[in-house]
């Protein structure tokens, strides 16, 4: 969360149309962007309405010093803490929990990591286990991923109390992205999922094409229609993979 979501990095995009049309949409740099925000339209929408060809993203140098630090806490305490340290001006760039434990990692200056390392306490993780440690999340080689039983993709606020979902979780982006295991049903996740002011994607699992995405609702979904039909008049570029009426 630190660094932000993919489409807030993105300055600018290649993309071929419709028809073979190729338009460039956004900047190589920051300040080279302008005119509509095209390219924060098209990352995450699944090639239905375009096939990108290039994409510019702004980078950031890589920090002096990363440590992270483990914490042996129960789920809703682990929330706790990480809410209260976002309003501090703390150099926290990752988190995960699961099955008990809680990894934060700390990057900035020398200085910085060394003040908020005092002041959070906390069990040093081994230096030379850091890089797979983290690498193991977004790769999704932890073990917490492994199986068949469905995967779901559970995007709230991260003040949501622990108990609203049920199943094993593992959870990063500081209590906001909870990832969830769960034989309950695509309306039972959704319905937990909306009581806490967000909603579940199937990111993986035996269900209908139906199911993976949350249902939109009708004057959403006449948006998203408007913008296919100006995109991709024909309907060439896959049909129905987001939903089933794009």
């Amino acid at each position: 969360p630190r660094f932000a979501s993919p489409r807030d990095v993105v300055l600018g995009l290649g993309v071929v149309l419709a028809g073979g049309r190729r338009i460039r949409c956004g900047g190589r740099v920051v300040k080279d962007v302008a005119g509509y925000d095209l390219a924060r339209l098209l990352v995450g929408s699944l090639g239905v309405l375009g096939v990108i060809l290039e994409v510019s993203v702004k980078v950031l140098p890589r920090p002096a010093v990363q440590l992270t630090l483990s914490f042996e806490l129960e789920q809703q305490e682990s929330l706790d803490r990480l809410n209260a340290w976002a309003g501090q001006p703390l150099p926290l760039s990752a988190s995960v929990w699961h099955d008990g434990v809680l990894s934060v990692r700390l990057s900035g200056s020398r200085a910085a990591v060394t003040d908020a390392r005092r002041h959070l306490g906390g069990e040093p993780m081994d230096a030379s286990s850091t890089d797979a440690f983290w690498a193991q999340i977004p790769e999704q080689t932890h073990p917490f991923f492994a199986g068949a039983e469905p995967l779901w993709r559970v995007s709230v606020p991260s003040t949501m109390p622990a108990q609203e979902l049920r199943g094993i979780q593992l959870i990063e982006w500081s209590g906001a992205l909870r990832w969830l295991r769960t034989s309950q049903s695509a309306r039972e996740v959704r319905a937990a999922a909306q009581r806490g002011g967000g909603h579940a994607t199937l990111f993986r699992g035996e269900r209908s094409r139906d199911e993976v995405f949350t249902p939109l609702s009708a004057p959403l979904l006449a948006v998203h229609r408007r913008l296919k039909s100006h995109f991709d008049p024909a309907g060439i570029f896959n049909p129905g993979r987001l939903y089933r009426e794009l």
